[in-house]
């Protein structure tokens, strides 16, 4: 795979591995830069040497920004939308080498590797449209020959801290929307998959510069967390869009609302499924299962809990635990494969550990877990889907664990399953398997569901581009994607024009000299 690795870089324009930082098309390093290590988890195999971008380098690179800005911010909307629409064109022609990348360096299925590059074309699509649709609104006065009106202006530079599960896709849901708006973009990709954010800088660089687009229009900084911090106290970038774990968060929030900067926050996710006694219980065993293993349980919207009516209980357990046993663990790019591996080593060590957490506070695993061993599984990343039995109130089910753990909890009336769901810190993703008109309603209604993402007879993963992506509480209640989602990307104006020969105050206040 290495030898073919190297051919699909070559064919997405990456002829240096060692940048640490990009401004458009120019790419540079640091005289002493520090050196990191690119790893396969598919494999264990060495992808690159990579650098790390320094301070100075990140000098550059905002500078860099604050001058494109000046002059991206005057390109008419729909012009930026075209020059969008040419980054879609360019993700269709590469597409194939780009999703074959996300599954080798990050370890995802190749089905899904290339899933997430769709979803970078339909949000260029989406973008392009709402370059001509960027609308205020107009209001009556009080005041005679007034009118007033609302416009959306863009902030500035915008920062994008995207994680590694999603190494392309989040990127561009933020890099889409805040182009179109008129900002300008600097982006530090997660240090576990640096490779997928070269590649998808080259492919914007070479849109950019055939339209004559300024350098610093969209930058990259290769780094771990010294530039995260660097961004995140940084005045000069107006919006940080940080998605990650909550505990950095919380780090994240507390320093750019300390300057009153703007964030969009993307954390973590403890999603469940009710699975009801009037479920079709084979849709729900597909949506349950995709929704446990896909990406190796490695989604911030993964199924991480099922809570199942007590009357069918044990026969969707019993039916849960013969689909794992047909579960084909393995080389993600094997597309005859389910599972693929956890990101590296340190992934692997937490799931182990949440494991050996849940069996002490009394979980019952009905599927083992465990760690894969020999040639097939020689990157130490590989571990078995497990499912456990347990109670909600469990400290190792009221957190997070990014890998293939599932947990199940019986309930009894509607009620108590929407209460078990809510129940968690984490407020991302959630959904209900019924063919109950009433139980669905309930689902959706102000007293169902609290999480930002609510799904009738699908599963708690595969969001859509159309709507816009997020959650409450620990999740961060940031909106990412669709709908109006962009708004979180400009400023909102509100202008009154006087074209009397008066000068009426508001309220009727009279100040007359």
């Amino acid at each position: 795979m290495k030898n073919n690795i190297t051919a699909i870089l070559q064919n997405l324009g990456i002829k240096d591995l060692n940048p640490a930082y990009s401004t458009g098309s120019q790419w540079g390093t640091g005289k002493n830069a520090e050196k990191s290590e690119s790893y396969s988890p598919v494999d264990g195999k060495k992808i690159a040497d990579i650098c790390l971008a320094d301070g100075d380098n990140y000098e550059v690179v905002i500078k860099t920004a604050e001058q494109a800005f000046k002059i991206w911010s005057k390109f008419p909307a729909p012009k930026r939308g075209d020059i969008v629409r040419q980054l879609g064109d360019a993700l269709r022609i590469k597409k194939q080498d780009l999703g074959t990348l996300v599954s080798y360096e990050m370890g995802k299925s190749l089905q899904e590797g290339l899933g997430e590059v769709q979803e970078m074309i339909d949000i260029c699509d989406f973008a392009v449209g709402l370059s001509r649709q960027l609308y205020g609104l107009t209001m009556h006065s009080e005041r005679p020959n007034h009118r007033m009106y609302e416009q959306w202006h863009p902030l500035g530079i915008v920062g994008i801290i995207s994680a590694f599960n999603f190494p392309v896709a989040v990127w561009s849901w933020n890099a889409a929307l805040a182009l179109i708006c008129g900002n300008v973009c600097v982006w530090k990709p997660s240090a576990k998959t640096p490779l997928c954010g070269i590649a998808c800088q080259q492919i914007l660089a070479d849109v950019l510069k055939a339209n004559d687009v300024p350098e610093g229009v969209s930058s990259l900084l290769i780094s771990e967390a010294v530039i995260g911090e660097l961004m995140s106290n940084d005045k000069r970038v107006a919006l940080l869009s940080f998605t990650g774990s909550t505990r950095v968060g919380r780090i994240v929030s507390s320093s750019v609302a300390s300057r009153f900067g703007k964030s969009i926050l993307e954390l973590g996710g403890n999603n469940a499924i009710i699975i009801s006694k009037d479920a079709d219980l084979e849709m729900s065993i597909i949506g349950a299962v995709f929704g446990a293993v896909g990406t190796a349980g490695q989604r911030c919207t993964s199924t991480r809990r099922l809570i199942i009516h007590e009357d069918i209980y044990e026969n969707f357990k019993n039916r849960l635990v013969k689909a794992y046993s047909q579960l084909r663990i393995g080389d993600p790019l094997d597309q005859n494969n389910h599972v693929g591996p956890l990101i590296d080593k340190a992934a692997v060590e937490l799931y182990v550990e949440a494991i050996e957490k849940g069996k002490k506070e009394g979980a019952n695993f009905v599927v083992e877990g465990g760690v894969l061993t020999g040639s097939d599984y020689a990157s130490g990343c590989y571990v078995k889907p497990c499912i456990a039995e347990v109670d909600n109130s469990y400290e190792i089910v009221q957190h997070e664990t990014f890998a293939p753990i599932l947990y199940l909890i019986k309930y009894k009336t509607l009620d108590e399953a929407i209460a078990l769901q809510n129940d968690v810190p984490q407020g991302l993703s959630s959904a209900i398997m019924t063919l109950n008109l009433r139980e669905a309603e309930q689902f959706l209604s102000s007293s169902g569901s609290d999480c930002g993402i609510a799904n009738v007879n699908i599963g708690t993963s595969g969001a859509e581009i159309g709507g816009a992506f997020g959650g409450e509480k620990e999740t961060g209640g940031g909106r990412e994607s669709g709908s109006d989602a962009w708004k979180g990307y400009m400023r909102r104006q509100t202008n009154t024009i006087n074209y009397a020969n008066t000068l009426p105050l508001a309220q009727g206040i009279k100040f007359d000299l």
